[in-house]
């Protein structure tokens, strides 16, 4: 379990490489700090997405990981290249605080940027919203995109905005992200299971 609090920007060390387990490997270079906290069998959120450290590496600066083909199918983390930055939280300990919202690391579907605002300091995007996730998404809502807890600002049936203040811009990848661009989306899980749950009783044609 996560918050969507992103603790810093890690970087790929070369090129996903295919693993004799039918998935992908990356290797991921972090700080000292995050290593000491990310032994193996660790769970370990990359750009939102849960994975297990399978490997510390060859120091305490490197990570590595392996993707399934389901993580390559439904993520962005297949088309990543060697340089490329990524967002990293270590799951949760007891008495962690909780600042931002319960994310799982579980990633619905992958999003595109439709617009880039920039103000100031401050910046806006605009990302479209496909019509299965629409029902779960509301105005000032939370939401995790590559992994950092965000607040909607503003929510219409085909598309979504989120407002990103300078501590998120320093902190995450997201100061980089263009039109264009595909992010991985994970809708708040609250909202999953009260949509199942009013489905159950033939209260809404939500279901999941």
């Amino acid at each position: 379990m996560f918050t969507g609090l992103v603790v810093e920007r890690g970087r790929l060390i070369g090129d996903p490489k295919p693993s004799s387990q039918g998935g992908v490997r990356l290797a991921i270079e972090h700080s000292p700090e995050l290593g000491d906290q990310l032994k193996v069998g660790a769970s370990l959120a990359v750009s939102g997405v849960c994975l297990t450290v399978l490997e510390e590496g060859l120091g305490p600066r490197e990570s590595r990981v392996e993707l399934s083909p389901e993580t390559l199918a439904r993520t962005t983390l297949g088309a990543l290249r060697e340089g490329d930055e990524v967002n990293l939280e270590p799951s949760l300990a007891v008495g962690d605080p909780l600042g931002g919202h319960w994310v799982q690391g579980h990633v619905d579907t992958t999003v595109e940027v439709l617009e880039r605002r920039d103000l100031e300091d401050h910046r806006e995007l605009v990302f479209t919203l496909p019509a299965d996730q629409s029902p779960f998404l509301v105005e000032k809502g939370s939401v995790s995109l590559d992994g950092v807890s965000l607040t909607i600002s503003t929510c219409a049936a085909d598309r979504f905005e989120v407002a990103l203040i300078p501590h998120t811009l320093e902190v995450t990848t997201l100061s980089r992200r263009q039109t264009g661009d595909r992010l991985n989306l994970e809708v708040d899980i609250l909202a999953k299971y009260i949509a199942r749950a009013l489905d159950a009783r033939g209260l809404t044609g939500v279901g999941t």
